[in-house]
């Protein structure tokens, strides 16, 4: 199989058949598609370049992700335990760095600001040679970064992204997202909503004032809706809003039986913890209890909110307690560096750091044009989701999706969500062109100068 290629169409041959009749090789492949894109290696190491909220609402995230990149970087280097290197179906990374080189990295801090994070990516590829980029706690950022990527001809592997956007009308062919998205949170969540609250109700939506906000709030508000339950308001929050008391007030007067706080990371922390201190969820509305729902979860915004997130329901892209192998891999590796579990952020960006490398591996060079090739379509399994689907109309990535809520009685500072439905990828499985993603392109693939 040494002279063969997986590509999305099947396998073809890498060498002999390069003069076939009906058959080219793509120009990647060829002898001269090896040079002539930005970054090329040139020594013995690679550089990726990792751009995280070192600062800002979500700094609590940007640490872990960088967490998470320096156990990738080991791993890929062939130090430490390997990691879901050892439990990812694709067997093309030996621990050798990648295509034998050595894996170096440069760090940025995006201050979850999209020009600060632009300029953080723009100097690590021109001034560092970052031959990728990769990371981010905010959709604001990634679509941001991600255009620059495509402008500067290098790969962008999409961090914490949530919003429809990134794949949707802000798309890029240089771009891919292993995280899951609004519509997908909207879709898992709804029926369980339903299930535990009933049909008939009256919400009310804090919404945080961006892209992933705007695209939360329709996703969640559109499933809500079709199962009969009613939009009483919303309202736009800033990003950088730290108290929300004058927000969560006219709420108590709306009529409202269940608030949605399309917040995340400390935002969400301080907007659950007022909502709370006005005693929210202790009221009873239209003969209904109070209820309180968080679209997107992570184990690093219960932790900070506390005893306030006890049964209440969001969706996470991932958890440390799930039982796969490659979960388990991947936490017991994290566990035994850091000391603690790893959150979500700190698995998508691990994940996305190997898969980049391998898709390196499988196109025999990193040339951007040939990583892109080898992603769009790919499947795999082994990295703590099931069986995954890179998709190639819109390089966003299929998997189930998990519905959880806060633990009644933890048993640690960690044990804090509880998974309470595992909603499998069929149900969160959209087309390319639904109304939610309208508008934008791919285009083509930029391997840059």
């Amino acid at each position: 199989m040494s002279n063969m290629k997986l590509t999305r169409r099947g396998l073809i041959k890498t060498g002999a058949v390069a003069g076939a009749t009906g058959l080219a090789l793509p120009t990647y492949l060829r002898a001269d598609g090896h040079a002539g894109f930005l970054n090329a290696p040139q020594g013995s190491t690679v550089t990726l370049g990792f751009n995280v909220p070192q600062s800002g609402p979500y700094a609590d995230e940007g640490a872990d992700e960088l967490r998470a990149y320096e156990l990738a970087v080991e791993h890929l280097n062939g130090e430490g335990d390997g990691g879901m290197m050892n439990t990812f179906t694709s067997k093309a990374l030996q621990g050798n760095g990648i295509l034998g080189k050595k894996v170096e990295y440069v760090t940025g801090d995006t201050q979850t600001k999209s020009d600060a994070a632009r300029a953080s990516a723009k100097s690590m590829i021109e001034k560092d040679g970052a031959i990728m980029i990769t990371g981010g706690s905010s959709s604001g950022v990634a679509v941001a970064v991600q255009a620059l990527c495509q402008e500067a001809g290098v790969i962008f592997m999409a961090g914490l992204t949530h919003s429809n956007d990134t794949t949707g009308k802000d798309k890029r062919a240089n771009g891919f997202r292993h995280f899951f998205n609004s519509y997908m949170s909207g879709a898992a969540l709804a029926p369980v909503l339903q299930a535990a609250y009933g049909s008939d109700r009256k919400a009310y939506h804090l919404t945080a004032d961006y892209n992933w906000g705007y695209t939360t709030e329709e996703a969640v508000r559109t499933s809500t809706e079709a199962m009969g339950w009613e939009t009483v308001n919303t309202v736009l929050t800033p990003l950088t809003q730290t108290d929300f008391s004058s927000y969560i007030a006219p709420v108590l007067q709306s009529g409202a039986d269940v608030l949605v706080l399309n917040h995340y990371g400390g935002n969400m922390v301080n907007s659950l913890t007022n909502a709370v201190q006005f005693g929210l969820r202790d009221k009873q509305v239209n003969g209904k209890n109070f209820e309180i729902v968080v679209p997107l979860y992570s184990r690093l915004m219960a932790k900070g909110a506390g005893a306030n997130v006890k049964g209440i329901f969001g969706s996470t892209n991932w958890h440390w307690s799930l039982q796969d192998e490659g979960s388990k891999a991947f936490v017991k590796s994290f566990g035994t560096k850091y000391g603690f579990p790893p959150s979500q952020a700190a698995h998508t960006c691990y994940v996305q750091a190997l898969l980049y490398a391998d898709a390196v591996e499988r196109a025999g060079t990193f040339n951007p044009c040939g990583v892109v090739e080898a992603l769009e379509g790919f499947e795999f399994d082994g990295m703590g989701n099931g069986p995954t689907l890179y998709r190639a109309e819109d390089h966003q990535c299929f998997k189930d999706v998990l519905v959880v809520k806060g633990k009644e009685e933890p048993t640690s500072e960690f044990d804090l969500l509880e998974i309470v439905e595992v909603t499998p990828v069929e149900q969160v499985t959209y087309a390319p062109d639904h109304p939610q993603f309208a508008g934008g392109s791919l285009g083509t693939c930029n391997p840059g100068a």
